[in-house]
């Protein structure tokens, strides 16, 4: 499938709900930490969405009275994000991206319930099965959370992604 097939299976510019989300990465409440992928541009880069609710178990514990999402999650939704973006291409389909370092991670203030997460990932580099990609996390225009992340493709074994 070309890219331009594969952007309009996926939806106009590459656009992703939560099924087609749910198709490309294992992950499943309460750990799918992105809700939609705005806009993807083949592996090159992609925007992805994360709505922060009371609700999210992470916020009970963390801390009560004064909920914010560990910023741990905030990285783990950045890659959420790029993963979902690099899986969703032909190519990739029946992968799974595995983390292999964190790099020139930095944290602004934290993320609230009812904050709306935007995540911006951009590819630096991809050899192989391995890639690198900047990663800007964001609440409106004030950005929370950077870092690079470097992973790695593996094959996964389709019933992995039921």
């Amino acid at each position: 499938m070309s890219q331009n097939q594969d952007s309009q299976a996926l939806g106009q510019d590459g656009a992703m709900d939560l099924q087609q989300i749910m198709e490309v990465l294992p992950h499943r409440h309460p750990f799918l930490l992105v809700d939609r992928i705005l806009c993807r541009d083949g592996l090159r880069s992609a925007r992805g969405v994360k709505n922060l609710t009371a609700n999210e178990e992470f916020f009970q514990g963390h801390f009560p009275g004064r909920p914010e999402m560990p910023r741990t999650l905030l990285v783990e939704c950045m890659a959420q994000a790029g993963a979902a973006a690099v899986l969703a291409a032909e190519e990739n389909r029946g992968k799974n991206a595995l983390f292999a370092s964190i790099d020139r991670c930095r944290f602004g203030r934290a993320a609230v319930p009812g904050d709306v997460l935007e995540i911006d990932v951009e590819t630096l580099s991809m050899k192989r099965d391995m890639g690198k990609m900047r990663a800007v996390c964001r609440v409106g225009q004030e950005e929370i959370a950077r870092g690079e992340l470097m992973f790695a493709l593996v094959d996964s074994p389709a019933e992995d992604l039921r």
